[in-house]
């Protein structure tokens, strides 16, 4: 339970969101209505709502955006036009959710405890929570096409992060208390925050993860500008580089550290073409890891021995604890591979004695693949997938070096994005707006293209 001032904000921010429709484009009110909103709201503070029965930061989020796109502008989000692959994963998503819910209808008994089997209000649910998950995503795709907007996308998220960075060195000196301190509560374990003598800022995101991830995502954009040659204020970025990457390391992620230092170089250093193949491996790595986990190819204990050797032993047995945990919760989902278990903890995994649960799901993808299955797996990662494999391929229809230097490394990003689905569960409305705008980029660059090869058979 949060403070009154939680819920102000929380029920406030669709008012804020109207505000900044009337105000601004389209493109500036959604990244300051659902980044913004990731940003600053509270966590976990819920209210009461019809059919998906409690309204959280998330779903705050993605309504005030529907309500700004389709009341104030006029817009409506298209979720079907052409049918293509896009649609067909659409479609797989909410079928696969839907045949969940219908095939884990009775309930279970493990141990003593009671699980309850998934009725016609979960139903409900599902669709709505499914259709709020998408909503970023389609918007992003729709309305964020012109090279202007992808360069806006970076431009905010570089403000962003220069802006949340000071309550960030605040919280490395003096604890992750300002959650606390406006809210009235802390929303997570605040010893998950606690890392070589010091602490993980946490701000107003949750976890200290999401703000490294949330950083990273910051240091690719500022690299990305300073190679076009842009400026913040009339100012370079190539010290704001460094600058972030200072910051990435006081958040004490191993892990978003990695991914930042690798980014940093990539981009800085590296050509476009293979920035592209760098992502499209990435992709395939995290498309194929749950088959390369069941079928026990991918190499679990040489990845726990090269922990071991250059992150140090406490690193590598947290690894190791991970990779033990994704083993019974993969045995355990296989039983019902293709639909999942679905909610309320059938999922996971129980003693069958005492009905003690006795498993850890960390990782995004542990946790879809439990609850939808591979088919729920395949479409909601395909969906990623798609934006990256969507940029490659509209790599051919530009020789503009800024157009093409903007959208590798927007693909690098989203790439990242789903490498860090195997650790963690970050995946939240931001990172679906900002893999939609890649696919919307991608997809005017192709037709716009297609369109001037009409015009000269003419």
């Amino acid at each position: 339970m949060g403070n009154t001032f939680a819920y102000i904000m929380l029920l406030g921010w669709p008012l804020i969101a109207v505000r900044l429709y009337q105000l601004k484009t389209i493109q500036e009110a959604t990244l300051w209505t659902i980044i913004g909103g990731f940003m600053l709201l509270p966590v976990k503070t819920t209210v009461p709502f019809p059919v998906i029965w409690q309204l959280g930061k998330d779903t705050m989020l993605v309504f005030s955006a529907i309500v700004g796109c389709w009341l104030i502008k006029r817009q409506k989000i298209k979720f079907f036009t052409n049918i293509g692959l896009l649609q067909v994963l659409v479609i797989m998503l909410f079928v696969g959710r839907i045949m969940t819910v219908e095939l884990n209808s009775g309930s279970l008994i493990v141990g003593g405890r009671f699980l309850k089997g998934l009725t016609s209000a979960d139903l409900r649910s599902t669709i709505i929570v499914t259709f709020v998950q998408l909503a970023p995503f389609l918007i992003g795709r729709q309305f964020f096409r012109s090279y202007e907007d992808q360069l806006l996308m970076f431009r905010f998220l570089v403000i962003a992060g220069l802006i949340y960075s000071i309550p960030m060195f605040y919280e490395v000196r003096m604890t992750p208390q300002l959650h606390t301190m406006i809210y009235g509560y802390f929303p997570h374990s605040f010893l998950q925050q606690a890392r070589d003598g010091g602490f993980r800022p946490v701000v107003f995101m949750g976890h200290g993860l999401l703000v490294a991830f949330f950083t990273v995502c910051v240091l690719i954009s500022v690299v990305t500008l300073d190679k076009v040659g842009e400026k913040i204020r009339k100012r370079t970025l190539s010290l704001v580089g460094y600058y972030f990457v200072f910051v990435l390391i006081l958040c004490k992620s191993k892990a978003a550290l990695l991914y930042g230092l690798f980014a940093f170089v990539a981009v800085k250093k590296i050509s476009y073409t293979n920035q592209f193949r760098m992502a499209i491996f990435l992709v395939i790595l995290t498309l194929t890891y749950p088959i390369l986990s069941i079928t026990k190819i991918f190499p679990h204990q040489q990845v726990i021995e090269l922990a071991t050797e250059y992150m140090g032993a406490e690193r590598a047995a947290s690894l190791s604890f991970r990779f033990d945990n994704e083993r019974i919760l993969l045995a355990h989902g296989s039983e019902h591979f293709f639909f999942g278990w679905g909610g309320w903890g059938r999922n996971r995994v129980y003693d069958k004695e005492t009905g003690r649960d006795i498993s850890v799901t960390d990782g995004r993808w542990i946790i879809t693949f439990g609850t939808s299955g591979f088919l729920g797996y395949i479409a909601e990662y395909g969906l990623l997938a798609l934006c990256v494999f969507r940029a490659k391929s509209a790599v051919k229809r530009s020789k503009d070096e800024k157009e093409l230097t903007l959208l590798a490394a927007h693909a690098l990003l989203v790439a990242l994005m789903m490498v860090d689905q195997l650790p963690n569960a970050s995946l939240s409305s931001w990172l679906w707006l900002v893999a939609g705008i890649l696919l919307g980029r991608s997809e005017d660059m192709r037709d716009k293209k297609m369109t001037i090869r009409s015009l000269d058979n003419i």
